[in-house]
C-alpha cells in the first residue's frame, strides 16, 4: 500500500498521465464513432453502421479497462 501523504514521483505522474490521454483518446473516438454510426444508418449504410458502433463498443469498453473497472 502506497502511502498517501508521500508525494508522487516522476515515473507516478507519467503513469498517471498516460492513463488520463488514454482515457481522453477512448472517450473521444467513441463519441465520434457513434456519431459516425448515426450518419451512415442514417443513409441506410447498415453494414458500415454495425461497424462502427461495433468501434464504438471496444473504446468504451477500453475506457473501463483503463479505469479499473472490469
Amino acid at each position: 500500500m502506497t502511502d498517501p501523504l508521500r508525494a508522487p514521483d516522476a515515473a507516478e505522474i507519467e503513469e498517471r498521465d498516460e492513463a488520463r490521454a488514454r482515457i481522453d483518446t477512448a472517450v473521444y473516438i467513441a463519441e465520434l464513432t457513434a456519431n459516425l454510426a448515426g450518419m451512415a444508418r442514417k443513409r441506410g449504410l447498415d453494414a458500415l453502421g454495425f461497424i462502427l458502433e461495433m468501434a464504438q463498443l471496444e473504446a468504451e469498453n477500453a475506457t473501463r479497462h483503463v479505469e479499473g473497472r472490469h
